[in-house]
């Protein structure tokens, strides 16, 4: 889809990004750098179908690839549509010359996140005027082991039903909700074993995937 918006707000979000300061080895960090804006050139230019025409005539005038313009261009990724269920994938994978190493070290996340400096500041679903969409951590997947082999364990809030959830997810409509994590007792699952377990220790895993439920 093509947007064309002003130049002057289309990288515009929701809440100050620069003020952020994210620490590294953190969610907002990752966050962060993944919706940077970046400049295209050389190689990396952008196929400009206006300044094409401009310099060539019509688009179906031309008759060699040679005459399509480049130009440099802002490139920037940022979320339209705030989802009621945000799923964040970690990449626990580095190069290590010709072979694949695992990432181990902690990336610390919170129970409950901000995505407004990671939204383009017309995010179809938030209400004018808003300049949080908050979420509330409710399940951890964690992995242990190496690239070759490992064991998948979970985290899961065990809480009572959210309705605001379910107008989300069915009727598109959201209503302000208390700026906390959804209450609710942690359980570690490994398998056939289950046992409670403290908000903390969730905190302190190795995070693989990251399930966060919408607040407001």
């Amino acid at each position: 889809e093509v947007s064309l918006d002003d130049p002057e707000t289309a990288f515009c979000t929701l809440a100050n990004r620069e003020e952020l300061n994210p620490e590294e080895d953190s969610i907002h960090h990752c966050l962060y750098q993944f919706t940077r804006n970046e400049t295209l050139t050389e190689t990396n230019k952008l196929l400009c179908d206006v300044c094409t025409q401009r310099h060539c005539g019509p688009k179906n005038n031309i008759k060699s690839e040679k005459k399509y313009v480049y130009t440099n261009a802002k490139k920037q990724m940022l979320v339209s549509l705030a989802p009621p269920i945000l799923t964040l994938h970690l990449k626990r994978f580095q190069h290590a010359g010709f072979n694949l190493q695992k990432v181990n070290r902690h990336i610390k996340f919170p129970e409950v996140i901000d995505l407004a400096p990671f939204c383009t500041a017309k995010c179809k679903n938030v209400a004018e005027g808003n300049t949080k969409v908050l979420y509330s951590l409710y399940g951890v997947v964690e992995h242990s082991g190496t690239m070759r082999s490992g064991h998948y364990t979970a985290y899961v809030k065990m809480r009572a039903m959210n309705n605001h959830l379910s107008d989300l997810v069915f009727r598109g409509q959201s209503q302000a909700l208390e700026a906390e994590p959804v209450k609710g007792q942690w359980f570690h699952i490994s398998d056939t074993h289950v046992q409670p377990v403290s908000v903390s220790k969730v905190l302190s895993s190795q995070a693989y995937l990251l399930f966060y439920e919408r607040l407001l």
